[in-house]
């Protein structure tokens, strides 16, 4: 049976979008990695260009997903104001893809989440190379 983006809860707090996020990547699919973006939500290319049209920011984290690998991350900090949190995060997509070549992505995240009206948190600005210098 395939489970639909709702079968995921949503984070009722900062730390917990972290591994929503895991779960729903390996999961692999896109409208459940969607659900857990803000509708007014950015992603930051690697070059730096935003992403704001969500059809944009589903089909570049589909690309991600097509690769058919595992995510792993380790939350280094999560740091809190009032409905806003910054979380930096270690991750990595690491294996074989499906033609059989040695993928290895990584990077220190630093993302921007916001408690919506609904209570629960998502992706405000999703930037998987935070620390990168562009």
């Amino acid at each position: 049976m395939k489970l639909r983006p709702e079968s995921f809860p949503l984070p009722t707090g900062p730390e917990g979008v972290i591994p929503s996020l895991i779960e729903r990547f390996n999961f692999g699919n896109v409208d459940a990695m969607m659900a857990l973006h803000d509708p007014h939500s950015v992603f930051v290319e690697n070059d730096g260009r935003l992403l704001t049209d969500r059809a944009a920011i589903a089909a570049r984290l589909d690309r991600d997903l097509k690769l058919g690998l595992p995510l792993a991350a380790t939350v280094r900090h999560v740091f809190v104001a009032g409905d806003i949190a910054q979380i930096v995060v270690d991750w990595s997509i690491a294996g074989k893809d499906s033609d059989g070549n040695q993928v290895q992505l990584a990077g220190s995240a630093c993302d921007i989440v916001r408690r919506g009206e609904d209570g629960f948190w998502r992706y405000f600005i999703d930037n998987n190379q935070g620390t990168a210098v562009r």
